[in-house]
């Protein structure tokens, strides 16, 4: 029937006894459980108590017929075939079937927990002829029961593990974990216990946890006698019952090295034989220890306690060989000493004071001869350092070197340079005694340092040979006068004041005084008698070069020259004279220079913008000249312009330049322009300077008392201008030398003659 909230319930029934008491079980709490989702349910399970919504299956069904799982039984269900049972939800229709008529489920094929445990479906009836539900859709699951059908397995096939050499027992080594597929909560089908079947006695392993640990004394377990060991682990479960299944796991165990035995000498006693030429670090022999431990633990080093040869000799470690190598600290010497006895020691560089005293180590002998052989001369010294005055005259005594031969014959020993060293030949040596003098003349300021070599070999045995090195350093004298540090471009103006500096000057000295330069600036004596200009020393190797007048005139001088007297202070003392370069150059009135001559400009180096212009100018002359003739060529055949001598002269006075006479063959010849074919070899005569003329600018100002006269440029002297192509048209510019002519009887021809007379007889001083 139905309750009294009238709520519609499935009756489930269960096969057999004991499935329904467990089914009852469960019911009971999981309805429980969900009575707040169904107000009122509770009630009912207390009057209803073999109702549930759990169904029980058993895992691996191996029957061919399906496994029966249970009955759904519906209230509304009266037997008369009107209710049909609808089954839907996980593996409805597929793994389980609803018989729609009765009721009864089924499972239609083997199931596995260890795929999936549970599943959950849905039931409810319908009205077969009208397709209503009759009762609401009621959810109930099916869990499978487990059987022990899984044996346990392992995480890995095979551990790896290790544990110290002479641990003590119980020290854990490796812990192993297996599981179970099968249901832990079911059962003790996943209760497992661990075992040991392959180790003993060696080892043990806890059945609860797995931990494997070391199950004998520190004296039994060396590393030495057995190192790696293979134990076999099992996990049963059924909690090791029988029936249980096992699985097993292989564990390779290693015993890891401990410092527990000392090194050792393989032998007593070891000889050694060598030659006394060996050098410092040339090696005696080897000596060989063993440890049975490994590793860091057989690291060694050894070392020399006691002997006669402990500091002619030192030992050290090969790190790769884990020998002793024996090697000369110092030289060693057949005639003074034939044999050596040292003891050595060995130790581990890391002790281990559980199993080893600080003093476990192990000593042996060493006995070491040495060879005698024929040894080449020796120096008394590794090298040398010789000095000598770079004043020194050829043949002069720079020092002494000195070797011996060490054998006991003693043999002679001959000296020489190796030339290699000394490719100028500068130095030479005395084959007998080793004194070292000059060959040639030396110069520091060229070469401070000469670094030479010296031979020293047997007499009777040349191929017996050392050498040494010489350093000779070249004392140095005074033997440089100083002079200005650069060349100045020195510049004053036109309105400068008197007593105004216009450039500072230093000076340099290649010589080295051992106190420091110290220099004295001078105006020359041949300069200092009515200067321009003056020097003014400043007491700090430098000096100030000063003004003394008022003003300037380029046009009259446009460049002085300053003579400077510079001295050292050195023995013995020596000066040089610069020449400082001063043009006059136009300036504005913060003193900046604008303007300066044009050959003041010529002088200093490089060319300047007035430079740039002359040259253009000149070549712009050039041209005009080039025009000049290509003109009088047109007018060849035209007729001539001068026909009689008297022509010519008219044709001078009409030039305004006086002639020189019917005597005057020197004059310009007309016959240019009658031939100008001839004109080309007229230009390549040398350029004539006229000597007749005064130049005007000289004229024009004439100097004073107090300035001397401006120097004149060569061309200055010649209206023509100098080197210039076309010369003078005027018969005065004769190529014949006039001065060496007696023009006086010039004045008998009459006054007319008389002037040309005293121009021509004029000297040359006079104009220039």
């Amino acid at each position: 029937g139905r309750t009294e909230h009238n709520i519609p319930l499935l009756r489930l029934y269960c096969k057999s006894d004991r499935l329904l008491s467990l089914c009852t079980l469960h019911l009971s709490v999981s309805v429980c459980a969900g009575a707040s989702l169904f107000p009122g349910f509770g009630s009912v399970i207390m009057k209803l108590q073999w109702m549930w919504n759990q169904f029980f299956l058993q895992e691996e069904y191996t029957g061919s017929d399906y496994q029966y799982i249970g009955k759904l039984q519906s209230d509304q269900d009266r037997g008369d075939s009107v209710v049909k049972y609808v089954l839907s939800g996980e593996g409805a229709g597929t793994i389980f079937v609803l018989d729609e008529s009765n009721g009864d489920l089924h499972a239609t094929r083997r199931l596995d927990r260890e795929e999936k445990s549970f599943y959950v479906l849905r039931a409810t009836v319908v009205n077969k002829r009208t397709g209503l539900k009759l009762e609401p859709e009621t959810e109930f699951v099916i869990k499978l029961h487990d059987i022990n059908d899984n044996e346990p397995t392992f995480s890995k096939e095979v551990y790896s593990g290790s544990v110290p050499e002479r641990a003590e027992i119980g020290t854990s080594v490796i812990q192993v974990t297996a599981t179970d597929a099968d249901d832990s909560m079911y059962g003790n089908s996943a209760k497992l216990v661990y075992s040991i079947s392959q180790g003993h006695p060696y080892f043990s392993v806890d059945p609860n946890t797995g931990v494997i640990r070391t199950a004998l004394g520190p004296g039994d377990m060396d590393r030495e006698q057995r190192e790696h060991y293979q134990v076999v682990i099992e996990a049963k479960d059924m909690a090791g019952q029988r029936g249980g299944l096992t699985g097993s796991t292989i564990v390779n165990i290693s015993l890891t090295d401990v410092n527990d035995n000392p090194p050792r000498f393989t032998q007593s006693i070891y000889q050694f034989r060598v030659p006394e030429s060996f050098k410092h670090g040339s090696q005696v022999g080897r000596v060989r220890a063993t440890d049975r431990d490994i590793g860091k633990n057989a690291e060694m080093f050894f070392s020399i306690v006691s002997g006669d040869g402990m500091d002619v000799f030192e030992i050290s470690t090969d790190r790769q060989t884990q020998e002793g190598i024996i090697t000369v600290s110092k030289p060693l010497d057949y005639e003074r000493k034939q044999s050596y006895t040292v003891e050595i020691q060995v130790q581990n560089t890391q002790v281990d004071t559980r199993f080893l005293s600080a003093g476990s180590k192990d000593v042996a002998t060493v006995r070491i001869s040495v060879e005698d052989v024929d040894e080449p001369p020796q120096f008394d010294k590794a090298w040398y350092q010789l000095e000598v005055k770079e004043d020194a005259v050829v043949g002069a005594a720079v020092g002494t070197v000195s070797a011996v031969d060490p054998d006991g014959a003693r043999s002679l020993v001959k000296y020489a340079i190796d030339r290699r060293t000394d490719m100028d030949r500068i130095f030479n040596i005395h084959p007998g005694n080793g004194s070292i003098f000059l060959q040639r003349t030396v110069d520091r300021e060229e070469n401070a340092w000469h670094n030479i070599s010296v031979i020293a070999s047997e007499f009777n045995n040349p191929r017996q040979s050392s050498s040494v090195n010489v350093y000779i350093r070249v004392l140095d004298i005074n033997d440089n006068a100083p002079v200005l540090a650069t060349v100045y471009e020195t510049y004053v103006c036109e309105k400068s004041k008197a007593a105004q500096r216009i450039q500072t000057i230093s000076a340099v000295d290649v010589d080295e005084p051992p106190t420091g330069h110290k220099f004295f600036f001078s105006l020359a004596p041949e300069g200092a008698y009515r200067s321009n200009f003056t020097v003014r020393d400043n007491g700090d190797n430098t000096a100030a070069i000063l003004t003394r007048r008022n003003s300037y005139s380029r046009l009259q001088q446009s460049v002085y020259l300053v003579s400077v007297v510079i001295t050292d202070a050195d023995y013995p003392m020596q000066s040089s004279t610069g020449t400082l370069t001063v043009r006059v150059c136009t300036c504005d009135r913060h003193g900046n220079m604008e303007l300066c001559n044009a050959e003041a400009l010529s002088s200093s180096p490089g060319l300047s913008t007035g430079a740039l212009i002359a040259i253009l100018l000149c070549a712009i002359i050039l041209l005009m000249i080039v025009f000049l003739f290509a003109a009088l060529k047109r007018q060849r055949k035209q007729e001539p312009l001068i026909i009689s001598k008297e022509d010519v002269r008219d044709n001078v006075v009409s030039y305004n330049d006086e002639g020189g006479g019917e005597e005057d063959t020197q004059a310009f010849d007309m016959g240019a322009l009658r031939h100008p074919d001839s004109a080309a070899a007229v230009l390549e005569e040398p350029a004539k300077q006229r000597r007749d003329i005064m130049p005007t600018d000289t004229l024009l100002y004439p100097p004073t008392v107090d300035t001397p006269p401006p120097p004149l440029l060569e061309h200055d002297c010649n209206p023509a201008g100098a080197g210039s192509v076309a010369e003078s048209l005027s018969s005065l510019g004769s190529a014949s030398s006039e001065a060496d002519q007696d023009y006086h009887y010039l004045s008998e021809w009459g006054p007319r003659f008389r002037k040309l007379a005293d121009l021509y007889g004029a000297d040359d001083s006079d104009f220039c």
